[in-house]
């Protein structure tokens, strides 16, 4: 019995918040196949590499974010179905990385693009519409769970900014009153930093900084259609 051949990539969701609109990078790919099409960064794994290393290494080399601090990265999910890559059997492994604010690319065709254009609008190389759907799912459901909000904001933040990463995150209003109660609630979540800010405009507001809670307690939980807000 012959062993069969086959490929394995690293392709990375990367997640940012840029002009109040939640952003993955892309490629704009220019060759066969799905020429003109967007993909995820990513490429092959090398011999001598286990998979985080591949992660951090297309990171720098495709992505072009190395040593992003605050860069939140982790494992997805991993694709196999035989007919995913017209080429060839290719296995891909892919990672969600998150961050507040990443900056542009200095490649003209890796670019920032909406997740919605990406998802509703825009044509898609391979399978990386899914990809980019389970990272999306991903980032959203940690979101009930963790503390990875934090990881879209800046080192110090008001309430109302960390509001409006999950507004953005998962696409609805939010209860403002209702918010910081829970979030000011939650075990370990936020740290008074013992300083304020008027970026917002209006009063000053307090600032504060990621607690080292990774679970959060209690949950904050995303409105369902027939709930009210959160």
């Amino acid at each position: 019995m012959s062993v069969p051949r086959l490929a394995v990539t690293v392709d990375l969701v990367v997640l940012t918040v840029r002009e109040q609109r939640l952003s993955a990078l892309v490629w704009r790919r220019d060759r066969a196949p799905y020429d003109g099409c967007w993909s995820l960064p990513g490429g092959f794994i090398q011999l001598d590499e286990d998979l985080p290393a591949a992660a951090a290494r297309l990171m720098a080399e495709r992505a072009g974010l190395a040593d992003v601090a605050g860069l939140h990265l982790e494992q997805l999910a991993t694709y196999g179905y035989p007919d995913r890559d017209p080429r060839q059997r290719v296995v891909s492994v892919a990672y969600l990385g998150l961050a507040p604010d990443l900056p542009a690319s200095s490649r003209a065709q890796v670019l920032w693009k909406p997740v919605d254009d990406l998802v509703h609008h825009d044509s898609a190389a391979f399978d990386h519409r899914r990809i980019l759907c389970d990272g999306m799912e991903r980032a959203r459901a940690k979101l009930e769970y963790t503390s990875l909000a934090a990881a879209f904001c800046p080192p110090e933040f008001t309430v109302a900014e960390l509001r409006r990463v999950y507004e953005i995150v998962w696409g609805t209003p939010l209860d403002p009153r209702n918010f910081h109660r829970k979030v000011t609630g939650a075990d370990g979540f936020l740290v008074p930093t013992g300083r304020t800010t008027t970026r917002d405009g209006g009063r000053p507001a307090r600032l504060y900084s990621r607690g080292d809670a990774e679970q959060l307690r209690p949950p904050m939980l995303r409105p369902r259609p027939d709930h009210q807000p959160a």
